[in-house]
């Protein structure tokens, strides 16, 4: 089962790991792999949250624009 966050624009895929007890996810839609996991509900909102701020910091950084999710609506 697959859940969906979302934070200034970007949404996050999260899933979770029996094997190793942990929630993991990725930002989806971006042509640039950033991941995030933590071990509860809120740890993992956190991580994703920082993720997205992260991303956004590293893109401002290197004078790139940051890839944004194509939406059709």
């Amino acid at each position: 089962m697959n859940n969906y966050i979302e934070y200034k624009g970007y949404r996050g895929i999260i899933d979770y790991s029996d094997q190793d007890s942990v929630l993991y996810g990725k930002i989806i839609g971006i042509d640039d792999l950033v991941t995030f996991e933590g071990t509860s509900v809120e740890e993992i909102k956190s991580a994703f949250f920082n993720a997205v701020d992260d991303y956004l910091e590293t893109c401002k950084q290197l004078g790139k624009n940051p890839d944004k999710e194509f939406n059709q609506f």
